[in-house]
Order: structure tokens, then sequence, then C-alpha cells
């Protein structure tokens, strides 16, 4: 059960906090966990306040409905948000989120300490699903350059020069007229693995040892 009593720091409402904590308790999901509450307060009647949550995964939008009966709860994830952002006013601040697509979603009369606070915490949250995506863009290249490299010729045949192509293929076919020479087919198996990559430098050297000294 999630403690009302860290989101009381600001002169929140501890009723409207209290009603809020406890649906908010049954929507968080795993590794979920909610890092501010701001409540709204109303100039004049402020009976039924709104409230803006915000976690490390999305921002909560809280209505009271039905007289304060019920509560409604629309909610925003962090992959959804372009920007956030507060203005003040006389009677509190506007608490102002810009989705990436529709419109800006404005909150007003929230108590102005608690709507910095609210912009922070919305802020660095959503910088950092944004480092998340770079990071995760830059594994996604790198793999894909690995990858590549992979499927590329070897490199031993990449480096020969073009005067030199006919030579090895001379060398090539004299091998293959003379089949008779084991060792020589075993010293070619092998080193084309390790030109391939399937063998590191270690096992190369030390299986062209043991064919050479079965000699």
């Amino acid at each position: 059960m999630i403690s009302i009593d860290r989101f009381l720091s600001d002169e929140q409402d501890p009723k409207a906090v209290e009603k809020v904590v406890g649906k908010l308790n049954d929507l968080l999901t795993t590794g979920e966990e909610i890092l501010y509450l701001a409540v709204q307060k109303k100039p004049a009647v402020n009976l039924l306040p709104d409230s803006i949550a915000v976690s490390n995964k999305r921002i909560f939008y809280c209505e009271p409905g039905n007289l304060g009966l019920t509560m409604n709860f629309k909610d925003i994830s962090w992959k959804s948000i372009k920007e956030v952002s507060f203005k003040e006013e006389f009677f509190g601040s506007k608490f102002i989120c810009v989705p990436q697509h529709g419109e800006n979603i404005v909150t007003e009369f929230i108590p102005k300490v608690q709507a910095r606070k609210l912009h922070q915490a919305a802020t660095e949250q959503l910088e950092a699903f944004k480092e998340l995506v770079r990071q995760q863009k830059l594994e996604e290249n790198r793999a894909t350059a690995a990858s590549v490299s992979l499927s590329a010729p070897p490199q031993s045949f990449v480096d020969i020069p073009a005067v030199e192509v006919e030579k090895p293929v001379i060398e090539i076919a004299e091998v293959v007229e003379e089949p008779e020479d084991e060792t020589t087919l075993k010293l070619r198996k092998l080193k084309t693995l390790y030109d391939k990559h399937l063998i590191t430098q270690e096992e190369y050297e030390a299986k062209k040892a043991n064919i050479l000294d079965s000699l």
C-alpha cells in the first residue's frame, strides 16, 4: 500500500490525496511508482479538486465524478508525450502536457509550488525516457552494423591486390589435383575456418600445430 505522507509536503489536500492514492494503488503496473502528486486548489469552492500524478511510466489525470462518489482516471505514457510545461498565474499555475498527437492537456489552479515540482518530476522522467530510446537506437545500429560486417566477404580475400589474383587461383588448382596430400587439405580447411571467423586465432594455431605434429 502506498503511504500518503510523502505526498502532503506541499500543502496538498489530505482527503484528496488519500482518495487518489488509494485508487492509484490498484492501477500501478509492476515496477511502477508514484513520484509526485499535485492537487488542484480552486480560488472559490475547492470541494472536488482534480489531481495529477507523475509515475516513472506515465502521467495520471484524476478527476472526481458523481459529486465525489467516483473517480475518473486518464493516463498518458511518456512515449506519447512531446513536452511538459507550466505557467504561473494569479491563482496558481496551469500545468500543460503536449502530446505527440492531439490537443494539449491543460489543468488550471495547481498551486505554484506544486506546479514547479510536478513539472520538475515530469521533465526528469520524460528526459529519462528519451535517453532510453536513444540508447536502444544506438544498440540497434550497432547490431545492424555487426550483422553487415559478418555477412561481408572474408578480409583475407578483400585485401588481395588485383595483380595477384591469378596466383592463388593456380595454387588452389594444384592442391585440387593432388587430393592424396591430406595434410595440405587439412591445413587449407583449417585456414578457411579461420578466415570465415568460425574459429579464433588461438584455436587455429593449436589445431595447425597438431596437424604438423602428426607428420
